[in-house]
């Protein structure tokens, strides 16, 4: 082989590389983002936490939350929070109520999605429990309360960029899950495929 033939073929493999190099990091990009974002609290996600501190904050401040409910074209669902808005104190665990209800004659699976506005407050909103971790599935007629349970990190009234951050809206978009499709195996019982 040539040495001109070797060098093409060097710069050929090199390309490939490239290529696939790209390729595999557009794949990997969604998912790299949503981990960056909940481990940062960027673009108003939420963090997720074990506990909260409790209220360390010895004045009266406090920092309205307001609930935002949304459902994605495709969900007939009716989505709403069960109150509109509390007024929490730093550090403090709150607990409160999303409504699901299902009004079709068929079994939906749906599964939401979060964000904090300002986006700002993202990195100070906790979030313990919460229905957004898993998929939900009601059944016909069916309606849920589902509960969240969160806190705002006191950390917040001590940021220069947070300070004036009095009021936080937390909201939930409802996507319709993919439904199963039943596949027969050489004529036995049914498998569930996605």
């Amino acid at each position: 082989m040539t040495p001109i033939a070797r060098r093409n073929r060097r710069i050929a493999f090199g390309c490939v590389a490239v290529v696939a190099t790209m390729v595999g990091l557009s794949f990997a990009s969604a998912p790299l983002y949503d981990l960056f974002c909940r481990v940062t609290g960027f673009a108003g996600t939420p963090l997720r936490a074990a506990s909260a501190p409790g209220s360390v904050d010895a004045d009266e401040t406090t920092v309205t939350v307001r609930f935002n409910s949304d459902t994605a074209p495709g969900l007939p669902w009716q989505f709403q929070p069960v109150q509109r808005e509390v007024r929490v104190k730093p550090g403090e665990e709150t607990l409160i109520f999303y409504r699901a209800t299902n009004p079709t004659a068929q079994a939906i699976s749906g599964q939401a999605s979060f964000n904090v506005t300002p986006e700002k407050a993202g990195q100070y909103f906790n979030k313990i429990a919460c229905f957004c971790f898993t998929e939900q599935r009601l059944e016909p007629g069916q309606s849920i309360d589902m509960p969240v349970s969160f806190f705002v990190d006191p950390d917040i009234l001590k940021d220069p960029k947070t300070r004036d951050v009095t009021t936080i809206t937390l909201s939930y978009t409802f996507f319709r899950m993919p439904e199963e499709k039943r596949v027969s195996d050489r004529g036995g019982p049914g498998r569930a495929v996605n």
